[in-house]
């Protein structure tokens, strides 16, 4: 399975990093692709050398601002003109999305899958990575916008939110068929 994961660049602490290092493991062992933002600092750079340490493949897809931090040896790696044309490669590379600790940037990316899904425009199982309670305000936001009939479809259909990386794979490779 090729599965993007939308996360920070930012070097996080060991509460952000230990989690994501695991799931980039059980990802890489797992024999799947990992596609993502395509840096090679900060946390985007912990999943991507975990991925590939545990044989897993790496397909980045960074940005022409970014692209002095692309990571050098991915198996494949995309430069973009903008934003908006990374977040529709990532989207198409990939088979499912995980979402993980991040800013800004990572909320938009997160939210655009979500519309996506909402409007029935993709069918990706999407898995929000809850490590170390980073998402409970935004799980809580979402579960209002669902309860105050804000969303065309109950909240488990858009989203599963998985509180360790075990968890999170588990669901991707079971809403794929695999295991």
């Amino acid at each position: 399975m090729r599965i993007c994961v939308f996360l920070s660049a930012a070097d996080l602490d060991d509460r952000y990093t230990r989690p994501a290092r695991e799931f980039a493991e059980l990802l890489g062992k797992g024999g799947h692709t990992l596609v993502w933002g395509g840096s090679d600092v900060g946390l985007m750079k912990v999943v991507a050398d975990g991925v590939q340490s545990a044989g897993g493949r790496l397909c980045g897809v960074s940005v022409d601002f970014l692209a002095a931090s692309a990571r050098p040896g991915a198996d494949e790696m995309v430069i973009a003109k903008d934003l908006a044309e990374r977040k529709r490669l990532l989207l198409a590379k990939s088979d499912a999305v995980v979402i993980m600790v991040g800013g800004t940037g990572t909320l938009d990316e997160a939210t655009e899958i979500l519309e996506l899904k909402k409007h029935g425009h993709t069918d990706k199982p999407v898995v929000l990575l809850n490590t170390a309670g980073f998402y409970d305000g935004l799980k809580e936001q979402f579960r209002r916008m669902e309860s105050e009939g804000l969303l065309p479809l109950p909240l488990t259909d858009l989203v599963f939110f998985a509180e360790e990386p075990v968890g999170a794979l588990a669901y991707l490779e079971e809403s794929r068929g695999i295991g």
